[in-house]
């Protein structure tokens, strides 16, 4: 197989064989014939945890949606459907999903497993969205779960130890416009004084920092509030009269439409055109999810080491995320804050620097993204971890999507 790696160019696939199904039943056999398999989507992960030692089935030519329901309001999805392409053919349906993520290039099978998430105090994380889930187990099988099933909480985000999923139905909302408004510099006295009213601001906020100084270099307000003009000045901070970039020195035109101009839902939730290459450029990323009640505390302790984050750092995002009950979620039972670092491409660096941050926010129990670069192993964390170890050994008793990364995980 030719090398392969992942989006950020940090990781290199170690796979002996990579297939591309074009249909389920190809996916099965790929599936039979493996003694090692794992899926792989979009390849926006930071880790290993879409490799595998023997057979990568890749999902790039399993991407139809298959069906729109208007009256239930749900999609069906394969596993290889990206964002962007939902955003693209739902709103012709006047249909809309509830939030994004920052991107809307990754795929929603990928983003899902791993526990992605947008923005927004009552919105859950993208995985909330699933009401039904059909993968290939390590038999080949093909296994349908339903919202209400026994199992389905544990098979949503499934870190791609369960089996390939190969469709997924989605719950929808109706369509609705958003407007997208930035200020500058807010004070963290003022953020840690205000936090509540802060989030409460807009259906979904972003708050960019640099770890310099004593303010937060960006809040981004997403908001289904038309028509209420935004003030010039938002709790110490100034509204932006240009459009902006998350790193102010970088243009923004790879970002969504701003200045409160509204629009579809589908060219404001994400942060970055899918027209565009995602983000930044060559970047790392990192992101720790703590119950929402830790907030302040958790962003003191890290100001203990502000500077050495800050030395690494492109840009850091802070975001509220509502709680969930599924059981791998970083969400799961708990209102939640994530704290996600964009690092520069100095990996050895970064991975030096990551035992400091977790041991910072580690009396606040926070849980990484699955994703993203950590170092200890956040399976402790979970309160029904010991029952996904026993779903994935049902689903899969001979660990044929076992890898590296699982066998980190205690148990699995």
């Amino acid at each position: 197989m030719a090398a392969t790696k992942n989006w950020a160019g940090n990781y290199e696939f170690k796979a002996e064989t990579r297939v591309s199904p074009t249909t389920v039943a190809e996916v099965q056999q790929a599936v039979r014939n493996a003694t090692k398999v794992k899926a792989q989507g979009t390849r926006h992960s930071f880790n290993d945890i879409a490799d595998s030692p023997n057979t990568i089935v890749s999902t790039e030519n399993l991407r139809e949606i298959r069906s729109i329901d208007p009256e239930a309001k749900t999609v069906t999805v394969d596993g290889g459907v990206t964002y962007g392409q939902l955003c693209a053919e739902l709103p012709k349906a006047g249909l809309a999903l509830p939030n994004l993520a920052s991107l809307p290039h990754i795929s929603v099978a990928g983003a899902i497993a791993s526990g992605t998430h947008g923005s927004g105090e009552k919105n859950g994380n993208l995985a909330t969205s699933v009401v039904e889930i059909e993968l290939v187990n390590g038999a080949g099988d093909l296994i349908t779960l339903r919202r209400g099933d026994p199992d389905f909480p544990g098979a949503v985000v499934n870190l791609g130890a369960l089996g390939v999923v190969t469709s997924l139905t989605l719950q929808l909302e109706d369509s609705f416009n958003i407007r997208q408004d930035i200020y500058l510099n807010l004070p963290v006295e003022s953020l840690y004084e205000n936090f509540d009213a802060i989030q409460n601001a807009a259906y979904s906020v972003s708050l960019f920092t640099d770890w310099k100084g004593d303010h937060m270099n960006q809040v981004w307000l997403k908001s289904r509030d038309l028509d209420s003009p935004r003030p010039q000045e938002f709790l110490g901070a100034s509204l932006a009269t240009r459009k902006m970039h998350p790193i102010a020195e970088v243009s923004p035109e790879n970002c969504t439409d701003q200045l409160g101009v509204p629009g579809p839902w589908s060219e404001r939730l994400a942060h970055f055109k899918l027209e565009f290459t995602p983000s930044h450029s060559a970047e790392l990323q990192s992101e720790y999810i703590l119950a929402r009640t830790h907030v302040i505390a958790a962003l003191t302790a890290l100001t203990e080491i502000q500077d050495e984050i800050a030395d690494l750092l492109l840009i850091s995002e802070i975001r509220t995320i509502a709680a969930d009950d599924l059981w791998l979620s970083p969400n799961y039972q708990q209102d939640s804050v994530a704290v996600h670092f964009t690092w520069q491409p100095r990996q050895a660096d970064v991975l030096a620097l990551l035992p400091k941050i977790e041991a910072a926010l580690a009396p606040f129990a926070a849980r990484p993204h699955w994703g993203k670069l950590f170092v200890k192993d956040p399976s402790p964390l979970y309160p029904r971890w010991n029952d996904f170890v026993g779903l994935a050994h049902r689903l899969d008793p001979t660990g044929k999507f076992q890898n590296g990364f699982t066998s980190r995980l205690a148990g699995l």
